[in-house]
């Protein structure tokens, strides 16, 4: 027995049309193909060192939108260097480059400016800011310093004896914030002795190994060594207290600040309108991930989504905003 040809023509003919039908979304599956989120080949780059505001935003970013299956394989790489300016460099330079973005924040935004450095974020492509989030004042669980009080009281006895080291180079909010913490309680700026370090990761370890009197940083940088015990919060930046954070406010301390740190994304300059909506597209997306949602929530991070042109407005802002705040603390 066989098949006559014309009874397998019809046959195969079928059996394509249903390989047509059902292949397409077999193979749109998954994978943010199917959204047109997926960028193969992305690289976001850190640049401060792992452990750092920037690099824990990054990875937590690259994580919810594999996990929400918006991409695939983005590669988190650090280039540290100069308070982010190095990195800001090589993106400048990566022109026209698609495939890569930079996580950043504020203090990328002041060491521009203390550091005179070449490129600045005006010549980058803005893509979103992500959060904002306030520092903390903290010491390690051996310190002789109890609550703030004891610690302003010193501070201002002898500024220059009590070092502090902040997560980022001058210019950065980690700087920003112990000086205005330092004119809030009479004491002269130039007079207090601020060690930098190039990402909470590096500061952590002067903390704890008592290298710095206290140090200043992200809340969401420290959350597992305040769980642990390891680290004794004294204060935080923000307006209100922080829930689950046995801390008072600058404010209920006695000292008249507020500060609030914010972290976002830029691409190199010169990226089509379709390869700048793409990377746009996949952090909307990754946004509104329920994966990010929960690391958000985690970090105790504030969501201060804002994208495109708007974020573009709003580096502009800031970049005016720290040139007044150092003209005004003479540094």
């Amino acid at each position: 027995m066989f098949s006559s040809p014309r009874l397998r023509t019809p046959l195969a003919i079928l059996s394509a049309a249903l390989i047509v039908l059902l292949g397409p979304p077999l193979l749109s599956s998954g994978s943010g193909s199917a959204s047109g989120t997926h960028i193969p080949g992305l690289r976001l780059m850190v640049p401060n060192t792992p452990g750092g505001g920037y690099d824990i935003t990054a990875r937590t970013a690259a994580k919810a939108a594999e996990d929400a299956d918006l991409s695939r394989n983005i590669e988190v790489f650090n280039l540290p260097g100069a308070g982010g300016t190095v990195g800001l460099s090589r993106l400048v330079a990566e022109r026209g480059n698609g495939k890569l973005a930079m996580s950043m924040g504020l203090g990328v935004v002041g060491a521009v400016h203390t550091n005179h450095a070449p490129s600045t974020l005006a010549d980058t492509t803005p893509i979103a800011r992500l959060t904002q989030e306030p520092d903390i004042v903290v010491v390690a669980k051996g310190s002789k310093y109890r609550d703030f009080g004891q610690l302003v009281a010193d501070w201002r006895e002898k500024p220059g004896s009590l070092p502090v080291g902040g997560g980022s180079s001058p210019g950065g909010p980690d700087h920003l914030a112990p000086m205005l913490m330092a004119k809030a309680a009479g004491i002269a700026p130039k007079k207090v002795n601020y060690i930098p370090y190039d990402g909470g990761g590096e500061l952590l370890a002067s903390v704890l190994g008592g290298k710095v009197a206290f140090g200043v940083s992200g809340v969401g940088e420290y959350l597992d060594q305040i769980e642990a015990g390891e680290l004794r919060v004294l204060a935080v930046t923000s307006e209100k207290r922080l829930p689950g954070l046995d801390a008072p406010t600058l404010k209920e301390s006695g000292l008249d600040v507020s500060f609030t740190n914010w972290r976002g994304v830029v691409a190199p300059p010169g990226l089509t309108d379709t390869e700048r909506d793409k990377l746009i597209d996949l952090i909307t997306r990754m946004h509104a991930s329920k994966q990010w949602k929960e690391a958000v929530r985690r970090n105790r991070w504030t969501d201060a989504f804002m994208t495109g042109e708007d974020f573009g407005r709003f580096l502009t802002a800031q970049d005016r905003r720290v040139d007044t705040v150092l003209k005004e603390l003479g540094l």
